[in-house]
């Protein structure tokens, strides 16, 4: 079908043009938008195979642009693919193989290594943080992650029922958390923020670092200092709503996305302002805060399932530039803890620079480390995150 061969000549087209400057997600939109001749249907199939070359980093990158994308389109497909049957019927048939087994297919195809399309998928394995399992992790970007849930108190049965009524598939993770497909419309369903949070499931998991948090205090002072959207601010509070709450981050556009998601999600009385906590001559707040929540800017690297195109345009020394980041910031609010206070670092990232080498820049500055931990994602179509807790 000639549509196919469009299809593959565009997406070619557009990976040639992307220079990784802004997210992919982003780049594409803006180009269709210029480019009005592309339907619905044409954007999706030319995204979709544009993601399935990305997803495989810098692997194969001895093919021709078009031969990768398929290669990725076999990898990443569990099913018939009309697409796939077009160009590559033989490879059609070994469709729902387990990617174990695809993995060695391809790599007979093209006469290379298994082992060395595994490793240059993310081709960062030495920067890695201890315990994640290596081939696992690089294996984990051939598949789109889920879109997780977290249900709110008191909203449990409501948002399951209103799943069922709308006739959207969801597995349940926990009590209060459940996953559906990334393609699923779900504020079509449910009242986002108020019944239910989009919240990856380690995000989710950080909340056991809470449990490890013991104040004699009725109120506490608590300060999300890279607060962003507010995701871990919306979950403490309904952890724990006797707070004083603060909010700070870079930029008051930042914040404004805050403020709306505290409204829906019922959260009236806090404090917010914005502050550059990476510039080491900013004056932070008064030594009072029981709780600094630091989500702090990372590489990312443990999104990157669902930033695929980061595989192929990230480089080893942006590692040191967000490290930089993390030390100022770091340095900038432990400051304001009080004494007995808790500091609860956390990272998207898979990099030990980022991770265990905060914590030990964290513990020198005088801080006791209570519990450290790497949340593994890759192998429940979720992020990896990282999460420390500190007391001074």
């Amino acid at each position: 079908m000639k549509i196919f061969e469009h299809h593959l000549r565009n997406a070619s087209e557009l990976i040639n043009q992307y220079k990784g400057t802004i997210p992919f997600s982003a780049w594409i939109k803006n180009y269709f938008k210029e480019h009005k001749k592309f339907g619905s249907k044409d954007r999706k199939q030319i995204s979709h195979l544009c993601y399935c070359y990305f997803r495989l980093g810098k692997a194969l990158t001895n093919l021709a642009v078009d031969e990768k994308i398929l290669a990725g389109l076999f990898l990443t497909s569990s099913g018939s693919n009309d697409f796939l049957n077009y160009f590559k019927p033989s490879w059609s048939e070994q469709i729902t193989l387990p990617l174990e087994k695809k993995l060695h297919f391809v790599a007979n195809e093209f006469h290379v290594s298994e082992k060395n399309i595994i490793a240059e998928i993310f081709s960062w394995q030495n920067e890695l943080s201890e315990g994640i399992a290596a081939a696992a992790f690089s294996k984990s970007h051939l598949i789109q992650p889920d879109v997780f849930l977290r249900l709110r108190p008191g909203n449990e049965n409501k948002v399951t029922s209103k799943l069922n009524a709308a006739e959207i598939p969801f597995n349940s993770i926990a009590p209060n958390t459940l996953s559906v497909s990334s393609a699923v419309k779900i504020d079509e369903a449910i009242q986002l923020n108020k019944e239910a949070v989009i919240q990856d499931l380690n995000s989710q998991n950080v909340a056991s670092f809470f449990k490890e948090i013991n104040f004699e205090k009725k109120i506490i002072n608590v300060w999300d200092c890279c607060a962003a959207s507010g995701g871990k601010s919306i979950m403490f509070y309904d952890y724990n709503k006797n707070i004083n709450l603060t909010v700070s981050d870079i930029r008051n556009s930042i914040l404004a996305n805050l403020h709306e998601r505290f409204k829906d999600a019922g959260i009236a009385k806090y404090r917010s302002f914005v502050l550059d906590l990476s510039n080491l001559n900013t004056k932070p707040p008064a030594k009072n805060f029981d709780l600094i929540i630091a989500d702090v800017p990372c590489s990312g690297s443990g999104t990157w399932g669902r930033t695929p195109e980061q595989l192929s345009f990230f480089t080893t020394e942006k590692i040191d530039h967000y490290v930089k980041l993390q030390t100022n910031i770091t340095a900038n609010v432990v400051g304001a803890l009080a004494d007995g206070g808790y500091f609860l670092y956390i990272t998207c990232s898979v990099f030990e620079k980022e991770n265990e080498a905060a914590v030990k820049r964290l513990e020198e500055k005088g801080l006791t480390l209570i519990k450290r931990q790497v949340l593994e994602g890759y192998d429940k179509k979720a992020d990896t995150m990282f999460a420390a807790l500190l007391r001074k």
